[in-house]
Order: structure tokens, then C-alpha cells, then sequence
């Protein structure tokens, strides 16, 4: 019997109402696409997963470079572990994900690719709670309703634990995008925190996944993971955004650091 993981956050993370949420994701990728430049084949994107009052204008940046491939079929979306300690990756056992927009279909058979590996368990409490996969999620439906998504919650997992499930996934299907959510740095002052995210977006420039840990990201994990992929297939990451909340919706006081990158063919981008 297929199953579906009810929306968790929806009217607070991002409107409950179907109509206003696809209106607020159409004028966002929309405003988005002219401030994106036009880049070769797109493997993989960062987005960042706060409300969306808050990070949707930057998390729109990243999809509207997504967006430059056209019909994309297949999407692995990682994010961190907020609401259970976990170690390795958890899969969801469900077989769709929703929200007001619908049900985005869990790929099943990149689910069964990665069943096998040590640091992958099928286990629904990771995703019950977790908004940071959720709010990726109407981005994807709106850009791609077609598209059958591998929601991955990742704990403590090294860069190789984390590339090995890529590729499990992308030996399925090669034109598989990735899509990693994280948030950068946490309730530091408006100015320390710019520094602290520039320096942090340095070492993803550099690929540098030794040297990223959650208190630079929450998607530490996933995004280390990604960088190790891209090492690997010689990706080239490319800064579209990054703010934080002192520069959206919130005081300076306390800000959340909010990140958006392309990762292109590195050949291609030359």
C-alpha cells in the first residue's frame, strides 16, 4: 500500500493555503531568473531551508539555476537532522512527500539502490518532524511536477558516506539533480555573521569538505558530501546569493546566515 508523509511545517514555514503558495513560488523564481546568470548543465544546487519570509528569496536563486536544465526527472534531496540524533542517512519508507500543492512521489527505485549500504537506514521518524527537506519541496513541484524526489535526512555522516549514496543514485540515472538544504551560520550578530558566511563560502569555493562543520552550516553533512562529489567529477560551485536574516525579514541582533550555489561541469564552465 503506498504511503504519504502529511506536510509537517506548512503554515508556518511557508503559506497552508495552495493558491498563495503557488503564487509566492512563481513570483519568487520569477523575480529569481533575472538575477541568475545563464549557466552550462547544472548538477547540483544549495538552497537554504529557513520560513520563507525569511530565506525563499535566496532558496529561489538556487532552483532558477535548476531550472536552466529543463525537465528534470529524477532529484536526491539531502538535509541535516533537526529534530532526532541520527547516525548515517535515513530514507524515508513512505512513497510521497506532501504538501498544499500535491504529492511529490518518492523515487522508490533510488530508494532500493541504497537500501544495501552500511550507512543508509529506511526510517520514517527522521523525516516526520523535519522541515529542512519539506520546504524544498514546493520549489520542485512547481519547477517540476513530473519529477520523483529521494528525500535523505543525513546525521553524522563523513563526505565519502554521503558521496557513495550519490553516486549509488546517479549510476541509476546520470542527469539525477541534487538538491542540498542547509542554512549557514546560527544567532551570531549581523556583522559576525557576514564574515563567518563569507569565509565559509571560501571553503566551498575551495571544495575544502575537511573543514565544514555544522556550526559554519547546518547541512554540514550533506554539503560536505556534495563537495567531496564534486572533487570527484570535477563540479564547479558558483555563489548566486548570500545574505542572512538581518538582511530579509529579521533584526541584527541574532541573524541566520542563508546560502545559494550552482555546481556546474567544471569543463563546461571553463
Amino acid at each position: 500500500m503506498s504511503t504519504v508523509r502529511p506536510p509537517a511545517v506548512a503554515g508556518l514555514f511557508y503559506p497552508d493555503d495552495a493558491q498563495a503558495l503557488r503564487q509566492y513560488v512563481h513570483a519568487v523564481l520569477a523575480r529569481a531568473a533575472h538575477e541568475v546568470p545563464r549557466l552550462p548543465k547544472v548538477e547540483a544546487v544549495v538552497a537554504p531551508h529557513a520560513g520563507y519570509r525569511y530565506s525563499g528569496e535566496i532558496a529561489a536563486r538556487a532552483f532558477a539555476a535548476l531550472a536552466e536544465r529543463g525537465d528534470v526527472r529524477r532529484i536526491l534531496l539531502l538535509g541535516p537532522a533537526h529534530t532526532v540524533p541520527l547516525r548515517g542517512i535515513a530514507a524515508p519508507a513512505w512513497d510521497g512527500f506532501a504538501t498544499p500543492l500535491g504529492t511529490a512521489p518518492v523515487d522508490t527505485e533510488g530508494r532500493k539502490a541504497i537500501a544495501h549500504l552500511p550507512q543508509v537506514v529506511i526510517d520514517n521518524v527522521p523525516h516526520a518532524r523535519e522541515h529542512a527537506l519539506e520546504v524544498e519541496l514546493p520549489f520542485i513541484q512547481v519547477l517540476f511536477p513530473q519529477a520523483q524526489v529521494l528525500p535523505l535526512v543525513v546525521g553524522q555522516a563523513t563526505p565519502s558516506e554521503v558521496a557513495e549514496v550519490i553516486e549509488a543514485v546517479r549510476a541509476l540515472d546520470p542527469d539525477t539533480a541534487i538538491v542540498i538544504s542547509s542554512d549557514l551560520s546560527h544567532y551570531e550578530p549581523y556583522e559576525q555573521a557576514r564574515r563567518h558566511d563569507a569565509i565559509t563560502a571560501e571553503k566551498i569555493a575551495r571544495l575544502d569538505e575537511a573543514h565544514i562543520g555544522p556550526m559554519d552550516a547546518c547541512g554540514a553533512y550533506p554539503l560536505s558530501g556534495l563537495l567531496h562529489e564534486a572533487r570527484l567529477h570535477r563540479w564547479r560551485p558558483m555563489l548566486l546569493d548570500l545574505r542572512n536574516s538581518g538582511d530579509t525579514a529579521g533584526e541584527k541582533s541574532r541573524v541566520v546566515g542563508y546560502g545559494a550555489w550552482a555546481f556546474v561541469d567544471a569543463a563546461a564552465a571553463a
